[in-house]
Order: C-alpha cells, then structure tokens, then sequence
C-alpha cells in the first residue's frame, strides 16, 4: 500500500514522505489516527511543495537545533512521582512528564512525540532518554527519578 505520511512516524519517514507499507498497518494504524493518507497523482504534487518548504526549515533549523542539543546536555531534569519502598512507581514516567520536566528545569518547550525512551521507566533512579531535535540531531538527556 503506498501512503503519504502528514506526521512524523518513528521509523518510517517525516511528514511528505511517500512511503510503502503493508495493506494492515496502513489501513489499521497510520490512516485512522491521521498519519497518513493513500497516495494519488494528485496528491503527489501537493508533496512536492511540502518537502520544498520542509526543506527550506530544515536548513535553518539545523542550528538551532544543535543549539538545544547543548542545552538539554547540559540540563538537570528531575521528576519526583510516587514510588514504593522497593523504589518501584506506582505506573510509569512517561513522554508528557518528562517534556514538562525539561520546562520546569529552564529548558526549551519539547514535544512530547519527539521524545523516545528505550525501556518504560519504571522505577527510582537516573535513566537515558533520547530527543530527536532534528533528522540529523539527537539529543541525550539525563532523568532522574526521585520517590516523592
């Protein structure tokens, strides 16, 4: 199935691109929640202009986002939740909580679906969590979790 994707999907492309996937997972997944939409000619030109003016963006953001990079390296985000006395969460830390963490801590304004942690973080302690600021700039940043 060939789609043209309107937001950016981990793993499979950035919002213009034109992507070929299984019939499932397009007409399951990335159509019903707005990911994508099916490809027509049409639709391809309308392609064309977007991938002009995201690459136009691009370029000047390339910077800018280097520039974030080394804010949030240099950053000390701390989250307190509640914990057990094991040092286990009640739930889970999820991507929303740590982008308000960032802005709590003096960072920049993140968004939540740029953010990707490995494992669930699931309990107290200083977990990796990674930020793709940038096709080309990825940043890591440093949570520590606290029982509160």
């Amino acid at each position: 199935m060939k789609l043209i994707l309107t937001t950016e999907v981990s793993g499979l492309g950035a919002p213009g691109d034109i992507v070929e996937v299984k019939d499932g997972y397009g007409r399951n997944y990335l159509i019903p929640r707005g990911f994508a939409i099916r490809w027509t000619r049409g639709a391809e030109s309308q392609v064309a202009s977007l991938k002009k003016a995201r690459a136009a963006r691009e370029i000047r953001d390339l910077g800018s986002a280097k520039e974030v990079a080394g804010q949030l390296g240099a950053l000390k985000v701390r989250l307190k939740t509640r914990a057990g006395e094991s040092g286990r969460l009640f739930g889970s830390i999820t991507t929303g909580d740590i982008a308000d963490a960032v802005k709590a801590a003096g960072g920049p304004q993140l968004d939540r679906r740029r953010i990707e942690i490995g494992n669930a973080i699931k309990s107290v302690g200083t977990h990796k969590v990674s930020v793709r600021l940038h096709p080309e700039v990825a940043a890591t940043l440093d949570v520590e979790v606290v029982a509160g």
